[in-house]
């Protein structure tokens, strides 16, 4: 039986609340999980919404956090927030689209036409919509994370074009776009976990992968990984989720107080993510990665029937949204 299960088959909350004092003040820890590692710019960042949470609350109000997938994969840990073991996570958008399948949108190539394109639909209605479209499935977005944009990286082939993707095996996440994205491209999109990348890599199972920089350089894929592509085809964004059992257990000067410190920490990270994306690809480059400008128009071109098959279906009205307020910037 896996870890995490061992244990939350014994926690009966993973909201405490508790008479901290004799004057029976209610204290609240909430449990984060997440599968990162805690020098990456995304721990950082929650460790800072914590001691934000932690002053607006006076100390009443906590997160108490477990990274490096000490609990389980990103889809593991939604489980337990739907019933109850876990109160809160830090996903990609990717894997949340099995629960909410409006946040396919993000994992289309090529949707945003620049940063500010990127964190202007974020913060608009759309992008609020989103974060309480799984409220049905009893998870809540709290906000976004800047996960920067995707790009592929191989470990014996130099890719430059997509027809130099031809027959490669490029790992994605478990998200049907992208798996049509790599396909379309011309690769061959294999789904392989992140705890097991390395050695899939490493072993020739998949020829390459995709993420971001800082991903790329803290999982120590650049140790087999040695060419880079900045083609930039996805600009997939993290989302913080708490499970909805535990939300509506929060009073609501709490729900402000977190909602407070996610608006805090979304901040934060913006200026840690830009940082490590410079440091992570000066530090790649050095190991001896070499980085690669692409081409965007042909990989931009490679994947337009992936927009043509979008008429009729959920996500058209949708993308044209998104399209429309690049537009008007």
């Amino acid at each position: 039986m896996r870890t995490f299960i061992k244990l939350f088959m014994i926690t009966v909350s993973c909201l405490v609340l508790s008479a901290c004092n004799k004057s029976d003040e209610r204290h609240t820890s909430i449990r984060l999980a997440h599968h990162l590692d805690t020098q990456h710019p995304v721990h950082k960042s929650l460790v800072h919404m914590n001691e934000v949470l932690q002053q607006l609350s006076g100390g009443t109000m906590e997160l108490i956090i477990y990274p490096s997938a000490q609990v389980g994969t990103e889809r593991e840990v939604l489980e337990l927030l739907q019933i109850g073991s876990m109160g809160m996570t830090k996903v990609s958008a990717s894997s949340l689209e099995a629960f909410v399948p409006q946040m396919k949108v993000f994992s289309l190539p090529y949707l945003f036409n620049d940063h500010a394109h990127y964190w202007k639909t974020l913060d608009s209605d759309i992008g609020r919509d989103l974060l309480n479209a799984g409220t049905p499935f009893l998870i809540k977005g709290l906000g976004y994370f800047d996960a920067g944009s995707r790009s592929f990286y191989t470990t014996k082939r130099k890719v430059e074009s997509p027809a130099d993707l031809n027959g490669l095996k490029i790992r994605v996440m478990s998200s049907q776009t992208a798996v049509d994205m790599v396909n379309t491209m011309g690769g061959a999109a294999t789904p392989v976990s992140w705890g097991e990348l390395y050695t899939a890599l490493q072993q020739g199972i998949v020829g390459g992968a995709e993420n971001n920089p800082p991903s790329f350089y803290y999982s120590k894929h650049y140790e087999v990984s040695k060419y880079y592509l900045l083609d930039e085809h996805t600009s997939i964004p993290d989302v913080i989720v708490i499970g909805t059992k535990v939300w509506d257990k929060l009073k609501p000067q709490e729900q402000q107080w977190l909602s407070q410190a996610m608006h805090e920490a979304t901040e934060y990270q913006k200026v840690l993510w830009a940082e490590s994306t410079e440091m992570s690809l000066q530090k790649v480059e050095e190991a001896g990665v070499e980085i690669i400008t692409a081409d965007k128009t042909l990989f931009q071109d490679s994947v337009s029937s992936i927009y043509d098959s979008l008429e009729g279906t959920m996500l058209e009205p949708l993308v044209d949204s998104i399209k429309a307020m690049g537009e008007s910037e």
